[in-house]
């Protein structure tokens, strides 16, 4: 069982050496594939000094959602994860233990817990992302697993598809509800936080992409088949205080 790793770049050269480290240290190895929109940073530069394995390509491109399929289409592994670049994994035993996961041949997709960390220090947890009490029912609540947490057989994506590009932030939320709810995939979880991931991404930036985020909810749960409204899908919020005080024990 092999895994590979997709971690789209663009000017990431501060935050992407934490990224490549922790791929590289797993005890398990992984083709790790990094797919760069034409960085104009030393990005591509510190790519291939630190991961030296690592395949890179470095074009431009579309946007996030087209260069994760462009890591797709390349992988090789059985198992595809994607990891953001300034994403990631707390330690070197991350794919070990998503991998006993995979070796029930029902289980389909793993997922996990994160937690958010300031980027000035990486050790200050601010937010706690848990997937344990994740169903495909939630999708109708905007929730879904934590993305960067998420594995998925390869023969998922070439048997429904990848990431829908028409999609401006919510891709992942749209193709979590594809695999998870419409077309049932069966999954694991795996009670750990495996991704540690810095704040200040794209669809919690401002009051904007919010905005855009939830249409495009509540877009893909009609899509996919997902009876919910606008109040389900704000009532998140709600519940997403809970995550900012809830630790684990």
């Amino acid at each position: 069982m092999r895994f590979s790793i997709i971690t789209a770049t663009f000017n990431s050269a501060a935050t992407v050496a934490d990224c490549l480290q922790s791929v590289a240290g797993q005890t398990v190895p992984a083709e790790h594939i990094v797919i760069d929109g034409a960085s104009r940073d030393a990005t591509v530069a510190l790519v291939r000094q630190l991961a030296p394995a690592a395949r890179i390509l470095s074009e431009p491109d579309e946007g996030i959602y087209d260069a994760m399929n462009k890591g797709i289409a390349l992988a090789t592994g059985d198992i595809v994860g994607i990891l953001n670049s300034d994403d990631f994994y707390p330690d070197g035993q991350v794919l070990e233990k998503v991998r006993a996961l995979f070796e029930d041949p029902g289980v389909d997709a793993v997922f996990a817990d994160l937690v958010f960390v300031r980027p000035e220090d990486l050790e200050r947890v601010v937010r706690y992302c848990s997937g344990a009490r994740f169903t495909p029912d939630q999708f109708a609540w905007g929730w879904m697993p934590p993305h960067p947490t998420f594995f998925v057989r390869r023969r998922l994506y070439e048997k429904y598809g990848s990431f829908r590009t028409d999609y401006r932030i919510a891709a992942d939320f749209e193709l979590t509800a594809r695999f998870l709810y419409r077309h049932r995939a069966r999954y694991a979880y795996l009670p750990e936080v495996i991704v540690k991931m810095r704040t200040g991404g794209v669809s919690t930036r401002n009051l904007k992409s919010n905005l855009i985020l939830n249409r495009e909810i509540l877009r893909a749960c009609a899509e996919n088949g997902i009876r919910t409204n606008i109040l389900k899908v704000y009532a998140k919020y709600f519940r997403k205080v809970g995550q900012l005080i809830a630790r684990p024990a």
